[in-house]
């Protein structure tokens, strides 16, 4: 199944070129997918290299690291930042507690430090100088996050990639042209409201871009998004699954929203860590605004590569903008944020009903 995975990767998801440069970066975990996709890349003629971490090291720099050693940013990553043409990320943890008590102080330092080379990624990728894909190689602990067992969730990842089927590629073809009728709609739309339980919240999309997300830069995918207009958003909006930052959960966060700024904020749990993120430069402004369509992700697994993609769900990102939206907002984070549209949900373009209770009725 792995070389299914490999093929899937770097022929559909990356589209790799004869002489482009790849760099593949993951876990050791990850080995036998991070083998295939090696293989797979010769085999398109491509350069690949790879960068794998063990097991324990941030934990080491967030216990050792002083302010300077944190905000440290490779520069070997940073040259294949700009000189690259694909990155695939295999993520494949070996805790996903890791960081679990380490300052926010610490996180924010080391968030900010990158912000430069994320901008210059982002910058290249909206160009169409580098292509990138994130995937996910099922582990143990990713396993037990979601409550199934390693075998259950290797199934899941499998199954929510379509490579249970004869041909995945031929499915993730079809995908994209049924988002291609609901993205060229929302294209011609100016105005979005999301309406669900304690939430009412309104943005312009005027002059911004619909993306059709159908499994290049995220496998697995499933959504249309955009970048709403920064000073647009209005309302207030209670999301209803918790919020993963890196490595740490925040239940029932609420914000108001003034302006296209949150001026209000609220959680059951994680208040400290959510006050601490929203200090990070950018993040009290939108970067992203999106609706998940894969029906065939139906739990919440606690991995927002899935989560996010859920039918009958939508997110709002807190940080950085996609810059092939049209988006401005700028922060070393993007931080996304999901939202039940399953049982009281609707949408509405320019004041037309066009989603309710998790589907679309256009």
């Amino acid at each position: 199944m792995y070389k299914k995975y490999a093929k899937l990767l770097v022929n559909y998801s990356l589209g790799l070129k004869k002489g482009q440069k790849l760099l593949i970066s993951s876990t050791y975990l990850a080995e036998p997918l991070v083998r295939e996709v090696y293989r797979e890349a010769l085999l398109a003629k491509a350069h690949p290299e790879t960068m794998i971490s063990l097991n324990g090291l941030n934990r080491v720099l967030f216990n050792y690291g002083d302010p300077v050693q944190l905000g440290h940013v490779s520069p070997l990553y940073r040259y294949a930042v700009e000189r690259y043409d694909a990155f695939l990320t295999v993520r494949a943890p070996f805790n996903l507690k890791e960081l679990q008590g380490i300052e926010a102080e610490k996180k924010r330092i080391a968030n900010e430090a990158q912000a430069p080379v994320k901008a210059s990624f982002m910058k290249r990728s909206s160009m169409g100088k580098l292509t990138w894909t994130l995937c996910e190689f099922p582990t143990e602990a990713q396993a037990q996050e979601s409550g199934m067992s390693r075998e259950e969730y290797e199934r899941f990842v499998f199954s929510a990639c379509y490579l249970d089927d004869d041909d995945p590629e031929r499915q993730w073809n079809g995908l994209r042209e049924r988002q291609q009728s609901i993205v060229a709609f929302l294209n011609g739309k100016q105005s979005i409201r999301f309406v669900a339980r304690d939430t009412d919240i309104t943005f312009s999309t005027r002059n911004r871009r619909w993306i059709n997300s159908d499994g290049h830069h995220n496998m697995p995918s499933g959504e249309v998004f955009t970048s709403p207009v920064e000073t647009s958003v209005e309302g207030v909006v209670r999301f209803s699954y918790p919020g993963i930052f890196m490595g740490e959960e925040i239940e029932n966060v609420s914000l108001e929203v003034h302006h296209g700024e949150v001026t209000g904020w609220d959680a059951d749990k994680g208040r400290r860590l959510l006050d601490s993120i929203l200090l990070i430069p950018g993040m009290k402004h939108f970067g992203e605004a999106a609706i998940g369509t894969n029906a065939g992700i139906a739990r919440f697994t606690k991995n927002m590569l899935f989560d996010e993609k859920m039918g009958g769900t939508a997110h709002m990102a807190l940080g950085a903008s996609y810059g092939e939206t049209g988006g401005k907002n700028k922060s070393a984070v993007h931080w996304d944020l999901l939202l039940d549209l399953k049982e009281q949900g609707e949408i509405y373009a320019d004041g037309e009903l066009i989603y309710r209770k998790g589907s679309f009725i256009i």
